[in-house]
């Protein structure tokens, strides 16, 4: 074969690879447990919220881009909760409850918010922007991570996709059959 020819090949086996490296999904991974306290002093775990969608916010009350979002989160838990579906919002403020709790009054939050800390934002891979969110499934894997602002559309579409396909799911292992899709 000629060098020009195994030049060619080497090119396209690269591009074949990269090619295949982008079109597979990696495989989700379980979302690290926890125990923090909430704004009622009560010790919460990520894995109490094993059966539902998580919608893993960390915050904090300086950071604009959450005071965006965070209006959106309470729509979702209000929109959402009865389909089995939680928001959790992680503050990061060092300054602790004093500075959270009027925050959480002034916004009318309605979801549950918990103080976080260094260790619990390096067992998600080092939270070093804020927002980040984490979209969690029923079974408690990391399906979709948010790093800064991104639109309110993104999170509905990660929801809705999460909603249809545990819904679908539990169909098949009750033994029922699958819905089309777009069916009602």
């Amino acid at each position: 074969m000629s060098s020009h020819a195994a030049r060619g090949m080497f090119v396209l086996t690269l591009l074949l690879s990269l090619l295949l490296g982008a079109c597979s999904s990696p495989t989700p991974k379980s979302a690290p447990n926890f125990a923090l306290r909430d704004s009622d002093g009560r010790m919460v775990q990520l894995s109490d919220y094993r059966g539902k969608v998580v919608l893993l916010n960390f915050w904090a009350t300086w950071c604009g881009f959450c005071k965006i979002e965070i209006p959106w989160f309470v729509e979702f838990e209000r929109r959402y909760k009865d389909q089995g579906f939680a928001v959790l919002g992680i503050s990061m403020d060092e300054d602790g409850w004093g500075t959270v709790k009027p925050f959480m009054s002034r916004l009318g939050i309605n979801y549950r918010i918990l103080m976080g800390n260094d260790s619990v934002a390096q067992a998600y891979g080092g939270v070093d922007s804020l927002p980040t969110t984490f979209v969690i499934d029923r079974d408690g894997r990391v399906v979709n991570v948010h790093v800064g602002l991104v639109s309110k559309r993104s999170y509905e579409n990660d929801f809705t996709q999460l909603f249809q396909s545990s819904f679908h799911a539990g169909d098949r292992r009750a033994g029922l059959p699958a819905r089309a899709a777009g069916a009602e």
